[in-house]
């Protein structure tokens, strides 16, 4: 069997909680799941605007979503974890979401000599700590239904082990998610449940301040920054295909900084 990214409904009576959705690319992914029939608990940090905004736009497409602001950054892993996961279970009537969507993770540029105990543990705790409690805290209700899907966003070439100069420390936590993706694999994959890793290339969101978004024109290849929308085309397909599992796929153009 041949599969392609569909509009079709395929994931009707899915819960999927989406961290990081009511902007970049969570947004774009949480529209495309919304498509596809897929009930939406969006999570947000600190932006009310924001988060109404991503709800307004996937109802005005047909579209279920509900939301919740919650500032995961600072309030470390474990709680930050059980907190979104109590508002979730909650809008979702008390069940666990079938689908997870970890688009959220603080950035920090900055030489390795220069970066100190507060930076590991901010970056590592939300960028690899927290994904992984979010993982294990569903992973088993997604087992029991024998049905499940995670993707999780890594780093702009962090899909294997390299050496980075000015970003080391948010890099390993983001290189670490493979592991995690390809043992959720290995333990659940047979009982229908997949977990990827998607590397995005630099990528201009509403986010990218002018400094930033100069950066990424000079270094993408071709001159062309991707956009969230190019990310989530990717993502949907991964999430609709169930043979790709336990992948770490880099979506940056051929990009190597």
């Amino acid at each position: 069997m041949v599969y392609i990214i569909t509009m079709e409904k395929i994931f009707t009576g899915k819960n999927a909680l989406v961290i990081g959705g009511t902007g970049g690319i969570g947004r774009a992914v949480a529209q495309g799941l919304a498509v596809r029939g897929a009930r939406l608990v969006l999570h947000g940090g600190s932006s009310r605007e924001r988060l109404d905004g991503a709800l307004e736009l996937i109802r005005a497409a047909g579209g279920a979503a509900e939301g919740f602001l919650y500032p995961a950054d600072g309030a470390g892993p474990g709680a930050a974890a059980a907190a979104i996961l109590t508002q979730a279970r909650d809008l979702c009537g008390g069940a666990s979401p079938q689908i997870l969507i970890c688009a959220w993770g603080p950035f920090k540029q900055g030489s390795l000599e220069d970066m100190g105990p507060e930076d590991w543990q901010r970056l590592v705790e939300n960028n690899l700590i927290f994904p992984g409690i979010m993982v294990s805290s569903l992973l088993g209700d997604m087992m029991k239904r024998r049905w499940g899907r995670i993707l999780l966003f890594g780093g702009t070439n962090t899909d294997t082990i390299r050496g980075f100069r000015t970003t080391a420390v948010y890099s390993a936590a983001k290189t670490a998610l493979g592991a995690l993706a390809k043992s959720v694999a290995r333990s659940a994959g047979p009982l229908g449940v997949t977990c990827n890793v998607i590397c995005p290339g630099l990528t201009d969101t509403e986010y990218t301040g002018d400094a930033l978004g100069a950066y990424n024109l000079e270094r993408s290849p071709g001159g062309e920054v991707l956009k969230p929308e190019d990310i989530a085309k990717i993502a949907l397909g991964i999430l609709e295909n169930p043979q790709v599992n336990g992948g770490i796929i880099p979506v940056d153009r051929g990009l190597v900084l």
